[in-house]
């Protein structure tokens, strides 16, 4: 069997020229997508008595056999024929003889490669999604034991206002919730079926678009058949939307490995999850979360790359476009990977509850507390801040905390200081009165979980 379109030359391919030219060794991925994409087709020619019963069943037939095959790893790759395509209707024809020609009828590899992509991203994307359900899921798990666990909140990596465990966890909930949202969106334009739409302009033939996206389970059929060969905007958005998944994972480790730190030993790696030095017998580095952080730039490179590639692409396929599937199964396959390692990690990391509330203890994290405690007299925020401010000095230049200020020594500062400053000021205190949604008391953060396991639920139901 010759190339799909060897008549058209009178000299063979060159052998380099064909190597370079291969999409093999990476669109074999697409197999299955391929085989299940064109017993579609068949089932529609079929419909539409471009094909008779007794073809149609005897394609159908063969390519679920090669399908079992592939499964099952019997299936050894021609390298000689360029693409998975080619493949898969040279093995047909083998089984089947000549009427495994009639297999093309009315399509391309153009209108091919784009449903075999699409099918590809529609079962990863629900994959991925389980994933950061699975995460969620153990992120909430660990919030909940901790709605008390007081610890410091920062901006500027400075130690900023008392907050809980389960608060700051909290926020890395909502970001891998707005990604599992954006994939929801992003699958939308992925359920687009592009068969039909030929090299570029169709075909002659009868041919039922909505019968195929029936069988194949896509909502809708693209409208314009340039579009539907040339479009890579649904693995560009795709890779935006794992970039960043990446960014928030990327994030939370880089706390992690600070946390982890004997600076702040705020968490200890299970040991399960922990590597050691080949030279320092006393190390125990943090490679997980490290890894996560690195990969990162990866998954970016790889909307980089295909952002580039397309950037100035006429209509309608270009080859070009082969560029797309490297860097999208490669982003794919990092971002499962790091999403599946997270959570047992997690799961098995211990919580100095201890060192996080000693933390709190030190550099003036409840000074928003004492200007907040002269509002409630009366005083305007920016002259209650200045006297929290002088405060703050002065307990610095007196070597205190502003727990260890007399009531004299706060008197200096405004006579609407009161004895029970202190208990205004304590920890426990500052993070129980922080009761606005969104905020860190223990009360409002339960009613945050119990709102995220039903946001969870009904998304693991969907």
């Amino acid at each position: 069997m010759q190339q799909l379109w060897g008549s058209r030359f009178s000299k063979k391919l060159d052998e380099s020229v064909n190597d370079f030219n291969s999409s093999l060794s990476f669109d074999k991925k697409l197999c299955k997508y391929d085989i299940q994409g064109s017993v579609a087709h068949v089932l529609m020619l079929k419909d539409q008595k471009i094909l008779d019963e007794d073809e149609a069943l005897l394609l159908v037939n063969a390519l679920n056999e090669i399908l079992l095959d592939y499964e099952e790893g019997k299936i050894v790759f021609d390298t000689a024929f360029e693409d998975i395509h080619t493949n898969v209707e040279k093995l047909l024809i083998e089984k089947v003889g000549d009427i495994g020609k009639k297999v093309h009828t009315a399509r391309s590899r153009n209108d091919q490669v784009a449903l075999d992509v699409r099918m590809y991203l529609k079962e990863e994307t629900k994959a991925i999604q389980s994933l950061l359900l699975e995460l969620l899921k153990t992120l909430l798990d660990i919030s909940k034991q901790h709605t008390e666990t007081i610890m410091p909140g920062y901006t500027h990596l400075q130690r900023a206002q008392p907050i809980t465990f389960a608060h700051h966890l909290g926020a890395y909930i909502e970001m891998f919730k707005r990604d599992f949202e954006r994939l929801s969106d992003s699958y939308k334009r992925i359920n687009i079926l592009p068969l039909g739409s030929g090299a570029l302009a169709t075909t002659p033939h009868n041919i039922d678009r909505y019968k195929t996206a029936q069988y194949l389970g896509f909502d809708d059929v693209s409208l314009n058949s340039l579009d539907g060969v040339s479009d890579r905007d649904f693995i560009i958005e795709t890779l935006s939307d794992l970039s960043l998944i990446m960014t928030h994972l990327s994030r939370f480790s880089e706390e992690l490995v600070l946390w982890s730190s004997f600076e702040f030993k705020f968490i200890e790696l299970d040991d399960g999850f922990s590597t050691g030095s080949s030279l320092m017998p006393q190390k125990k580095n943090p490679d997980i979360p490290e890894l996560i952080r690195g990969k990162t730039g990866r998954v970016y490179g790889s909307l980089v790359s295909l952002l580039t590639t397309m950037k100035a692409l006429p209509l309608a396929y270009n080859k070009d476009m082969q560029e797309d599937k490297e860097p999208l199964f490669d982003a794919v396959e990092t971002v499962k990977l790091c999403l599946s390692i997270l959570p047992p990690m997690l799961k098995t990391m211990r919580i100095n509850k201890d060192k996080m509330l000693s933390a709190v203890k030190e550099g003036f994290l409840n000074a928003t507390d004492v200007a907040d405690y002269l509002v409630k007299k009366g005083v305007p925020f920016r002259d209650a801040h200045e006297c929290a401010g002088a405060l703050v000095a002065y307990a610095i230049q007196q070597n205190k905390t502003l727990n260890e200020l007399t009531i004299d020594e706060y008197k200096q500062k405004s006579i609407l200081f009161e004895d029970d400053i202190f208990e205004e000021i304590s920890p426990q205190k500052s993070v129980l009165s922080r009761k606005v949604t969104g905020g860190p008391a223990p009360d409002t953060m339960k009613k945050v979980i119990e709102m995220n396991e039903k946001w969870i639920k009904n998304n693991e139901q969907n």
